[in-house]
């Protein structure tokens, strides 16, 4: 994933200093850098693909140098070809650096935030925007806080039961196609890609526009997904687990998740068992297991500590 300079002045509304001729620069680095060391002169640790960030410790330093060597350093750096360099609102760049932005065609940009809060959501917006990135089939809802991914082949039902949920006051993220990226180890974010926000595809109906349908409170952009549930033709000869002992898994990047396995056949209402699954699924984050409590009581009365009363 590539981010041009161009979309991250106008997302997080910077003011343009210099180096205008930069707007296409791309940044590939999900970090950013704040170049205290190389003002200092030691440039081992330099990430030339990284955006630069100077706050109030930095300038400083800075200012603290002789004019030249501190001249000569920032024009080492504009050298190596940052994608851009940013400030925070209470830093006030010496002269040069609008020189070198303009001379080297690198954005010079400034936050109206201070810097630790700049810092924060600079991180933040660029792994939102540079985390890599997976395409899944499917639906994903937000059933009272969980986020669940719906899969299964395609004319299966995912979407009548998204639609169903909808209705129930569930909330929408995507339907039909989930761009999924790990925020970090653990962290799955699931969106929508903005063609797609509002719609649900119902065969035999068409393109339904759920927003105009149910109000824009049924909507969302994005969801940490917390479950995913697979919808599957039942098949009588296969086994399925009745109590719900077992746990599956399925991993996307470096995250594993809770996967629930529900088999679609004429007379069930797949939404409730979805919404059940989600609900059931949150209780376990909280600290309570059903199918666990139940074996244990039976295995309790089994060995007779207990009354089957």
């Amino acid at each position: 994933m590539t981010l041009k300079v161009r979309r991250l002045v106008k997302d997080l509304n910077l003011t343009v200093l210099s180096g205008e001729e930069g707007f296409n620069r791309e940044l590939i680095d999900q970090n950013v850098q704040r170049p205290g060391l190389e003002f200092a002169g030691f440039y081992d640790f330099l990430e030339p693909n990284r955006a630069l960030l100077i706050g109030s410790k930095e300038l400083s330093f800075l200012l603290k140098l002789d004019d030249i060597i501190a001249k000569d350093r920032i024009r080492y750096i504009f050298q190596k070809n940052p994608p851009c360099i940013i400030c925070s609102t209470n830093v006030n760049l010496p002269d040069y650096f609008i020189e070198f932005g303009n001379e080297y065609k690198i954005a010079v940009l400034k936050s109206d935030l201070r810097t630790t809060a700049l810092s924060s959501k600079l991180y933040n917006y660029l792994q939102d925007h540079l985390a890599q990135r997976e395409t899944i089939h499917g639906v994903l809802m937000d059933i009272n806080g969980m986020g669940t991914l719906i899969i299964g082949k395609s004319g299966i039902g995912k979407s009548e039961a998204a639609l169903e949920l909808v209705r129930r006051g569930h909330q929408l993220i995507s339907d039909d196609r989930v761009d999924v990226f790990e925020k970090e180890a653990g962290t799955l974010i699931g969106v929508c890609p903005k063609i797609l926000q509002g719609y649900i595809e119902i065969r035999g109906i068409g393109i339904v526009n759920i927003i105009d349908m149910f109000g824009i409170g049924v909507f969302r952009e994005n969801k940490k997904i917390r479950l995913v549930v697979e919808l599957e033709k039942w098949e009588p000869d296969k086994y399925y687990d009745r109590l719900g002992i077992e746990t599956h898994k399925t991993k996307i990047f470096n995250t594993e998740l809770p996967k629930v396995l529900i088999p679609v056949l004429p007379g069930r209402n797949i939404a409730s068992l979805i919404e059940s699954a989600a609900l059931n699924e949150k209780l376990k984050y909280l600290g309570t297991n059903s199918a666990l409590e139940f074996t244990q009581a039976v295995n309790h009365l089994a060995s007779g500590e207990g009354e089957d009363e």
